[in-house]
């Protein structure tokens, strides 16, 4: 039964919504205000002078960590801090810190909707939008930042990521500075990074950003609306077949090679956890991006570019220009190794390729080879996989013991099962060819036939269902049974 609202949502979800619901807001205003007036006209009186500088310095912080990724020649302004009078908390003039920061997220807000960062961002949702979106449903909440499902006016369901209320990050610092408003500020910050790098960072592997909203007024609330995806079920994923499980570490690849030479530069991912990725369409996205850092470790000499892991230690050289060169490119590499490799890309692959598949694992295990070698060795074994050249000794006269009957499908109904199969009642599996799909039936001592359509997996390969009867066979044209010779079958007008 269709709910407008498909769940209970928490108390946190039901904040945000008031937060999104209750803004007066516009397309034209929906970016980044900040102002230091806000917390030195009095507004935050009730917060001890020593506390609400305290605050502002951290927001400040957040704010110089921000800057780097949307300043600079490209923008063609920087941002200046000064020295400000006793007690002005930030040390800035409150109309040069609104002014500039206006000016700088306008530009981008600007390049967003006109298209030049992205054409597909022309018709990004705003905070319109957004107050008319429905049939949310709570997706999950972490320390910093809660996710619901919606549905836009348009009818595409979206993931909205906001600032978490009722989370860690918020508690604490309410604790600490007992500023609700100024400590949502402060943890808005990473969402507002978020937001800028999804901007920047467009791949394939990143998940998109279909539009954001941003209002100071009359306090700061800030929103993403996402491409919405399904959660990383490791242990789920492990019961899928090879293909699937390839495919996955695949993505992870390329989208590794993609941040290794980013517009931003190097780009390394800090929280390197399953949790931060969803699946769409079966590609794997990295959709949580707060905790990514551009740009390489500054360092004076060799030590300072080591990388400690709980079993393995690596060190890159300190380059003579400071700089630990390559070493965001193997901190990913070696995380990609431990969490995913490890798990999915060895088990259950097809006996020929399995050499080639332990080259990777004891490449990126040691680190013996970057990110470009890696992504080289993945595209091998996927030409490999696709040509179906990995195959040996699969004679075609293996189908002289098989009765082809075309435009025929079996009844649905399960059947034996094999592991790891598409479907988890029966035995579905990928086949390049029918000889390959009869080396398998033979396999298999349940097997007397299979079924094949037009189903077809990510990389072209068919899908063959083997069964062990035919009790009624359903005519189709988009079908075909291969049936072992002197196996009983009934057809069905």
């Amino acid at each position: 039964m269709q709910h407008s609202l498909s769940i209970a949502l928490t108390s946190a979800a039901l904040t945000v919504l008031v937060f999104l619901l209750a803004a007066k807001v516009s397309m034209d205003n929906g970016y980044v205000r900040l102002r230091e007036r806000d917390f030195n006209n009095g507004k935050f009186n009730s917060v001890g002078v020593s506390q609400r500088n305290a605050l502002l310095s951290e927001i400040k912080e957040r704010h110089r960590g921000l800057l780097r990724y949307y300043t600079g020649s490209a923008w063609g302004f920087s941002l200046t801090y000064r020295k400000g009078p006793a007690g002005r908390g930030l040390g800035l003039e409150d109309d040069t810190f609104s002014r500039t920061l206006e000016k700088i997220d306008e530009v981008h807000v600007k390049a967003l909707s006109t298209g030049a960062v992205s054409a597909a961002a022309a018709a990004a949702a705003g905070c319109e939008e957004l107050r008319s979106m429905s049939h949310f449903e709570f997706l999950g909440s972490g320390y910093t930042k809660l996710v619901l499902k919606g549905v836009l006016p348009n009818g595409t369901a979206v993931a909205l990521k906001s600032v978490n209320p009722q989370g860690v990050d918020m508690k604490r610092c309410v604790e600490g500075f007992g500023d609700v408003e100024g400590c949502y500020r402060l943890v808005s910050y990473k969402l507002i990074k978020e937001i800028v790098l999804l901007q920047r960072l467009q791949h394939p592997n990143v998940v998109k950003l279909q539009g954001h909203c941003y209002t100071s007024d009359p306090g700061v609330r800030v929103s993403a609306v996402l491409e919405l995806g399904s959660p990383l079920e490791m242990i789920q994923l492990l019961q899928t077949p090879w293909e699937e499980r390839f495919r996955v570490c695949m993505s992870l690849v390329k989208l590794l090679h993609y941040l290794a030479s980013s517009p931003l530069g190097s780009v390394c991912l800090l929280d390197f956890q399953p949790r931060q990725f969803v699946v769409v369409d079966g590609e794997l996205k990295l959709s949580d991006i707060d905790d990514a850092v551009a740009g390489e470790l500054s360092c004076r000499e060799d030590r300072d570019c080591t990388l400690q892991f709980p079993t393995r230690n690596f060190s890159s050289p300190c380059s003579a220009d400071g700089q630990c060169r390559g070493l965001n490119e193997k901190r990913n590499l070696y995380n990609a190794f431990r969490y995913f490799f490890t798990y999915l890309l060895p088990h259950r692959a097809p006996p020929t390729l399995q050499p080639l598949l332990d080259g990777i694992m004891n490449s990126t295990g040691d680190l013996s080879s970057g990110i470009n070698k890696t992504l080289e060795a993945f595209q091998e074994i996927l030409h490999l996989y696709k040509s179906g050249q990995y195959l040996q000794n699969v004679s075609s006269s293996l189908l002289k013991d098989y009765v082809l009957l075309k435009g025929f499908r079996t009844k649905e109904s399960n059947d034996y099962k094999c592991w790891p199969s598409y479907k988890q009642q029966s035995c579905l599996l990928s086949v390049h060819d029918m000889k390959e799909a009869a080396g398998i039936c033979n396999s298999h001592s349940q097997c007397q036939g299979f079924t094949v359509d037009q189903q077809r997996t990510w990389t072209g390969r068919s899908l063959a269902s083997f069964r062990s009867g035919f009790s009624d066979l359903i005519p189709d044209v988009n079908s075909a049974i291969y049936v072992k010779k002197g196996a009983g079958f009934r057809a069905t007008a």
